[in-house]
């Protein structure tokens, strides 16, 4: 599956739980490519496309990931908070599990910037940071595995039996928002009637 930063994905703004998936499958993918490169160009420079792929799986992680960690934390998380029934209180508790996993996803994204960006600039990259970009990228690919099967298979679900359409409606608003490009306010009004 080959995807471009800023393809249009499957789900629009007024299903905002399917973006929110659709966005899994592309942290699938980008997190793919740093592993499989990292595996395959291990011992030899890296080629020019892979140099092209490398850069934007960082740019991916740089700039869509903070915004889908916004769409959750800041849209969908505190509206479900807001319930008190027992799909709700479980949902919580995964929420709390969540958020946790954001900000240990954060920091190994912080290092793996550093040491692809490193790499891709020809810069030295030794055994040791060879070792320590393995060692990161497993630990992220783990957390993700879980987060991503608990959102998709028991969050996401209990939020679209929780919240009405009106709070959905919302939460697509919200995440066009974080999507209009600085100096661009004219395009909101584009992105809502999405």
């Amino acid at each position: 599956m080959r995807i471009q930063i800023g393809q249009r994905p499957d789900h629009g703004f007024d299903e905002p739980l399917g973006l929110l998936s659709d966005c899994h499958r592309r942290i699938e993918y980008f997190l793919g490519v740093l592993v499989a490169i990292n595996e395959q160009a291990s011992n030899r420079p890296l080629t020019p496309a892979e140099r092209s792929q490398l850069g934007a799986a960082l740019t991916y992680f740089a700039t869509a990931a903070p915004r889908h960690t916004a769409d959750e934390e800041q849209s969908l998380f505190p509206r479900l908070r807001e319930f008190n029934d027992p799909a709700a209180l479980g949902a919580l508790e995964v929420m709390a599990r969540l958020e946790s996993d954001h900000e240990e996803a954060n920091a190994h994204h912080r290092a793996i910037d550093e040491l692809v960006g490193r790499w891709i600039a020809n810069e030295p990259f030794d055994a040791d940071d060879r070792r320590l970009l393995s060692e990161r990228l497993r630990a992220l690919q783990a957390i993700y595995q879980q987060h991503i099967a608990i959102e998709d298979r028991e969050l996401f679900p209990a939020a679209g039996r929780l919240l009405s359409a009106d709070q959905l409606q919302a939460i697509g608003r919200e995440m066009a928002a974080r999507r209009v490009p600085p100096g661009r306010s004219d395009a909101l009004p584009l992105i809502r009637g999405r």
